[in-house]
């Protein structure tokens, strides 16, 4: 008897890291979707690390085709302790995100103790339904961690926007290797802040599901009359005069090692 040899044909599933540029006007928007990234993170006001923008400014981002966006959901700069008052505009401002056209929104809260409020996060995950839900680096606040990346799967967040406890992503890599491990697929994690060409591939080989970056840059404004008795800001230190936009080159170098 001839015997008939059994082949079976593997199929190769390539899993594609996403990108989220961390936006803070309709032009770095723009740029982002230019280049090829695959989602923003619109925030407001850079200087108190991101709060949340204006309806308007949704609006014309969620017009750009192709770019998801991800709302800041933050009342206010500082801590993520939030008062009950705070707590109920952040759930008006998810409506209006969800009403301007955004694809998903991004929030973080937690108990005075430092732990997940995961009754408040749970009620946000709800009224966000059908958008996409990161829960930002108050993870990174936490007086436990490991615990916390627990708490966040549990209320069914779509991923956790991380650097590990650490001020810079690369500091706290392997904190973010155990969020990945915890994670289990259970739950997206990207790795954010100080995340550069030089540290992306670095960051990318733990696991991760994205990588959040910024590729900041300040350019001089066209104002030509500067009057220097004044700081709209409060600090002479604020150079009122520089705007904030996105390095191009940065942001191509970060796809090009991540991407190919």
């Amino acid at each position: 008897m001839m015997k008939v040899r059994s082949t079976r044909k593997l199929k190769t599933i390539v899993l594609v890291m996403k990108t989220e540029l961390c936006a803070y006007s309709v032009d770095a928007c723009r740029i982002a979707h230019r280049l090829g990234v695959d989602r923003v993170e619109l925030c407001a006001s850079p200087a108190e690390g991101g709060v949340t923008p204006s309806m308007a400014t949704i609006e014309r981002v969620a017009q750009i085709e192709g770019l998801g966006l991800s709302v800041m959901i933050r009342p206010r700069g500082g801590d993520f302790l939030y008062s009950d008052d705070e707590f109920e505009t952040m759930l008006r401002d998810i409506a209006y995100a969800r009403e301007a056209g955004a694809t998903g929104v991004v929030f973080g809260i937690l108990t005075a103790d430092g732990r997940v409020d995961v009754e408040r996060t749970r009620q946000l995950v709800a009224v966000s339904e059908g958008m996409e839900t990161t829960f930002h680096r108050a993870v990174d606040m936490t007086e436990d961690y490991e615990a916390a990346v627990e708490a966040i799967i549990a209320v069914g967040c779509t991923r956790i926007l991380t650097s590990g406890s650490y001020d810079k992503a690369i500091d706290g890599i392997a904190n973010i290797r155990r969020a990945v491990e915890i994670a289990r697929g259970r739950i997206e994690i990207m790795a954010g802040s100080g995340v550069v060409a030089a540290n992306a591939a670095e960051l990318a080989a733990v696991g991760v599901d994205a990588l959040h970056f910024s590729a900041k840059c300040m350019v001089a404004g066209a104002m030509e009359y500067r009057n220097p008795r004044i700081s709209m800001g409060g600090s002479a230190a604020v150079d009122e005069y520089a705007l904030r936009t996105v390095d191009e080159n940065e942001v191509r170098e970060i796809l090009n090692i991540i991407k190919h």
